[in-house]
């Protein structure tokens, strides 16, 4: 009883996901990226710096972020600066749209999604956030239905569906929740890609 997460590999991959979202906001370098990571809390990016260092080479190769400057600094060692590509653009959105529209148990990769969801346009976000909410409606009707026709099975040995249920639909709610607070602009949204644009228009 419950739902499939169809998510796959590449869409897991939450080191890589991190390295593209944080550079939405601008050129960083590799060492500017894993501070940001510790210093707002970014969890669910484990590994580190190992799993950074290795998903910054994994899209360099894959065309979706490239070497833009070199940054020397007396006493520290010369660090690669990077910006996303026209394709890396299109795949962070790609990715937290995904992450956004896909229930899955995995609470990690929903953190993600909401962590970095101002990648997203609001009617982008807006957008995503409804279809998860109906796939979850859609859960928490299969499940209450498969309940109610176990009539045969003792309750104590449904309690895990009986917790999945319940979850489901916290989740749908809040998530619906979410969705009235960003089209009523309750929510001032932040567009990192425009600000990031606004940024380098500045003398």
């Amino acid at each position: 009883m419950g739902r499939i997460d169809t998510l796959n590999r590449a869409d897991r991959d939450l080191p890589t996901l991190a390295v593209l979202a944080l550079l939405s906001t601008g050129p960083r370098h590799p060492y500017d990226i894993h501070r940001l990571l510790i210093q707002t809390g970014k969890v669910f990016v484990t590994g580190l710096p190992r799993s950074l260092y290795h998903a910054v080479d994994k899209l360099e190769r894959s065309g979706l972020i490239e070497a833009v400057a070199t940054e020397r600094r007396a006493g520290r060692p010369e660090r690669t600066v990077y910006e996303l590509t026209p394709t890396g653009r299109q795949e962070v959105r790609r990715r937290v749209r995904i992450l956004l529209t896909t229930p899955t148990p995995d609470s990690d990769i929903t953190y993600a999604a909401l962590s970095f969801i101002a990648v997203l346009t609001r009617e982008e976000a807006a957008s995503a956030l409804r279809t998860r909410g109906e796939i979850l409606t859609a859960s928490v009707e299969q499940l209450t239905a498969d309940l109610a026709a176990a009539t045969d099975v003792e309750p104590l040995l449904l309690i895990e569906s009986d917790f999945e249920l319940a979850r489901l639909n916290a989740e749908r709610d809040w998530v619906s929740s979410l969705v009235e607070r960003i089209e009523s602009g309750e929510l001032r949204w932040l567009d990192a890609f425009a600000e990031a644009d606004r940024q380098r228009a500045r003398p």
